[in-house]
């Protein structure tokens, strides 16, 4: 392990390549009576947790106008700019965004969504969040009726993700954003702003539907580290 360590493996690929072995020998006791209790108490290293990669606010205001000038049909383009306005605004993971049915337009002050785990959660709606859907509902030309799905694929079926995928690969490839630019991402927007204006951490942990703090703390990472950024580059020593 110290061996791979110096040769550049990170902790996260030494910490998949442990746990291979510790099946094998896990199956070894199990099967040839072959115990190697020093293998399986072997702790493999630390990994430093994966900060979220957000798009700051000029970034999202800038895909939010380019998505609307990705596809030719007016409804289209109103819907593509709709669930990337809707992710943003609520938090939403792309999964949510697209298992809304139909009955939730018009979207109201809250939106009950229903995420990982089967957990519910109320988002409060931005009037900007509401009034992109409602556009698009206006201009589309299918009715799935209330339990139909409220976004909606070229041929009237529910919206698939990867055309969602797409359209955000689109705009970041033509505005020169980095891969990590998803859809995902805006959510990782959402909570990285609200963290940067002051958010208590507790009510943004509610708003993403974690159900542990721990994972909502990683977004305080984000903020320290701009923070960081910050101040390096104004403090009168920092260069």
């Amino acid at each position: 392990m110290a061996e791979a360590r110096r040769g550049g493996l990170s902790a996260r690929s030494l910490a998949r390549a442990l746990s291979a072995v510790r099946s094998f020998h896990r199956w070894l006791g199990e099967h040839e009576g072959i115990e190697a209790p020093a293998v399986l108490a072997a702790r493999a290293p630390r990994r430093k947790p994966r900060l979220p990669r957000p798009v700051d606010e000029r970034g999202v205001r800038a895909i939010l106008d380019r998505a609307a000038l990705q596809h030719p049909e007016p409804w289209i383009a109103a819907r593509d700019v709709a669930v990337l306005t809707l992710i943003y605004a609520c938090g939403l993971r792309i999964s949510e965004a697209l298992g809304l049915a139909r009955a939730a337009h018009p979207l109201g002050a809250t939106l009950r969504v229903t995420g990982k785990g089967r957990r519910e959660r109320v988002l409060p709606v931005l009037p900007v969040a509401a009034a992109a859907v409602a556009d698009y509902v206006a201009r589309c030309p299918y009715d799935p009726g209330p339990q139909g799905a409220l976004f909606l694929g070229a041929r009237g079926g529910p919206l698939n993700p990867r055309i969602v995928q797409k359209l955000m690969a689109d705009c970041r490839m033509q505005l020169g954003l980095p891969d990590s630019a998803t859809p995902h991402a805006l959510r990782h927007s959402f909570a990285t702003h609200l963290m940067e204006a002051g958010g208590d951490l507790r009510a943004i942990q509610t708003l993403l539907g974690h159900a542990s703090l721990s994972t909502t703390q990683i977004y305080t990472g984000v903020d320290q580290t701009r923070l960081m950024e910050v101040y390096r580059k104004a403090h009168p020593r920092g260069g």
